[in-house]
């Protein structure tokens, strides 16, 4: 698939395109969608990908915006995986990060098993984990 066509905003998903992206690559939609809305309200920073008004991927920076910044939900929908879309949206993120992320601060992330590799390209360091995949984080200089 062409990444032509595709618009990308700095705005949040609604609650539902949020619940139905992470059931799509087989998350857990556990959580209220009063949890949902909030949590998405109170990230950082936000990034989605839309091919004709549907959500195909979006990634999101939650933290105390200071001293620690956490990357979540880098999720791509599974029909757009493998076409760049997750290099995209971590190009995004990473640019917010060089902004807001003073010398000190330290990024993490919990990488979904199997991606770890993914986040290596990008400067992150493998922790020991278990069944969820490992940890990695990056601290900013």
């Amino acid at each position: 698939m062409q990444l032509e066509g595709l618009s990308v905003d700095e705005i949040a998903p609604s609650a539902s395109e949020y619940r139905h992206l992470r059931a799509l690559v087989g998350w857990s939609n556990d959580l209220d969608e009063q949890s949902m809305i909030g949590s998405l309200a109170n990230s950082l920073y936000h990034v989605t990908l839309r091919n004709n008004n549907q959500l195909v991927g979006m990634a999101r920076v939650v933290g105390d915006g200071y001293m620690y910044f956490y990357i979540q939900d880098v999720v791509v929908h599974p029909d757009w995986q493998r076409c760049g879309i997750g290099h995209l949206l971590m190009g995004r993120v990473e640019d917010f990060l060089k902004q807001a992320a003073r010398p000190g601060a330290t990024v993490g992330l919990l990488a979904a098993k199997g991606k770890e590799g993914f986040y290596r390209d990008y400067g992150y360091l493998e922790r020991n984990g278990s069944e969820l995949g490992l940890g990695m984080c990056r601290f900013v200089k």
